[in-house]
C-alpha cells in the first residue's frame, strides 16, 4: 500500500494537467479483461492498479474498424461506486480513419484495499458518429484481488442435516428447521455419495449430522476447475425468493454470469425458478425432534450456461441467502 502522504487529492492531479487524450495509429493500452462483443469498434481499459489508497491512471483504448470515418467521439469511464473519476468524458478532436486508435487518460481515485476477496468492475463507453455507424461501444474490465475459497466446503456456514436423535444444532431456515439424515439417506443421500444431475456428478457433504454442511449464499468466492457447457448447483431455497445471479470467471480472464434458482425446501412446486427435482425426504427435524410427517422436504439442481471452450478458474455465487447449496459442479 502507498503512503497516504504521498497522495494528491483528485483535482489537483487534473488541475496540474495530468489528463490527456492521445490519438494514435495503434492502442497502447493492454487489451480491457473482458470486452464488450463488437463487430467493428473496440473499446478496451488498461489494468487498474488496486494498490490504494492512490489515485491511479488508466488509459481507454477505442479503434475504429468501421468503414467509415469516426467522428465526434466521447469517452466515458467508470468505476465501482464511490470512486471518483476525473475527467468523467473526454472528447476527441478531428476523426479517426478506419484502423485508427484514440486514447483516452483517466485517473480514478483507489481507496485502501480490503481484506478478503473482492471483484472490482470498470466500464468505458464510447459514443461516435460514423465508423460503424453503431453510435456506441462499451468495454469492461474485470479485477480481483485476494484469494478465492478453496472449495465450497470452506464456505459452510449453516447446519442443514441433523441426526433425529439431536435436532438441536440445525437451522437450515432460520427457525431452527432442518433436514434428517435418517430421512435423507432413506431418499439416497448420504454423506459423500455420488448424486447425478443435470449432467453433473455431485458429491453430498461429507460430514457428521449437526456440523456445517451447506453455503447460505452470499456472493462468497469459490475455486473451481474444468470445462464443460454448464455450472450445476444442488440445493433448495429459503422463502420462495430463493434466486439470483452467480458469475463465473475463466483462467484467461474473462467472466460470464447466469441466473438461477431454487423453490423453497417444502411447499412451492417442484419447478419453481426452472429447477429439477432431486430428491424428497420426508418430514423434518425440529428443534424439539422429527416431525411434519407426510410433507417432503426437498433437494433440487439448477445450472447456468458456459463456455465449453474456457477453463474455469472460479465462481462467485449470489448474494442471496435464501439460497443453500450443498455442491456445484462442472457439466460436459
Amino acid at each position: 500500500m502507498r503512503p497516504a502522504g504521498l497522495i494528491r487529492s483528485l483535482g489537483a492531479v487534473v488541475a496540474a494537467g495530468a489528463l490527456a487524450l492521445l490519438p494514435a495509429t495503434a492502442s497502447a493500452a493492454t487489451p480491457s479483461t473482458t470486452t464488450a462483443a463488437a463487430t467493428a469498434t473496440t473499446v478496451s481499459i488498461s489494468p487498474v492498479d488496486l494498490d490504494g489508497p492512490a489515485v491511479s491512471t488508466v488509459k481507454v483504448a477505442v479503434t475504429n474498424a468501421g468503414p467509415e470515418r469516426m467522428r465526434s467521439l466521447k469517452v466515458s469511464f467508470g468505476g465501482p461506486v464511490g470512486w471518483a473519476v476525473q475527467p468523467s468524458v473526454l472528447q476527441v478532436d478531428g476523426s479517426l480513419a478506419k484502423g485508427a486508435s484514440a486514447e483516452a487518460t483517466f485517473r480514478i481515485q483507489v481507496p485502501e484495499r480490503r481484506p478478503g476477496f473482492t471483484v472490482r468492475t470498470f466500464t468505458a463507453t464510447a459514443t461516435y458518429r460514423g465508423g460503424d455507424g453503431a453510435g456506441s461501444a462499451t468495454g469492461t474490465r474485470t479485477q480481483h484481488s485476494g484469494t478465492p475459497l478453496a472449495n465450497l466446503a470452506a464456505a459452510y456456514n449453516n447446519v442443514g442435516v441433523t441426526d433425529e436423535s439431536d435436532t438441536r444444532p440445525g437451522n437450515y431456515d432460520g427457525g431452527g428447521n432442518s433436514f434428517s439424515a435418517q430421512k435423507l439417506a432413506a431418499a439416497g443421500l448420504r454423506p459423500g455419495g455420488t448424486v447425478n444431475a443435470l449432467g453433473a456428478e455431485l458429491r453430498w457433504p461429507d460430514v457428521p449430522s449437526g456440523t456445517p454442511d451447506n453455503v447460505s449464499a452470499a456472493g462468497q468466492a469459490i475455486a473451481l476447475s474444468g470445462r464443460g457447457s454448464r455450472l450445476v448447483f444442488l440445493g433448495s431455497g429459503v422463502t420462495s425468493g430463493a434466486s439470483g445471479t452467480a458469475t463465473v470467471y475463466y483462467a484467461d480472464g474473462t467472466s460470464g454470469s447466469g441466473s438461477f434458482g431454487f423453490p423453497n425446501w417444502s411447499f412451492d412446486p417442484a419447478n419453481a425458478h426452472g429447477a429439477t427435482l432431486v430428491a424428497s425426504s420426508d418430514g423434518r427435524n425440529r428443534p424439539d425432534g422429527y416431525g411434519n410427517a407426510g410433507i417432503a422436504y426437498r433437494v433440487f439442481a439448477h445450472s447456468i450456461p458456459l463456455d465449453p471452450a474456457k477453463q474455469v478458474a472460479f465462481v462467485v455465487l449470489p448474494g442471496n441467502g435464501n439460497i443453500h447449496l450443498f455442491d456445484l459442479a462442472v457439466a460436459p
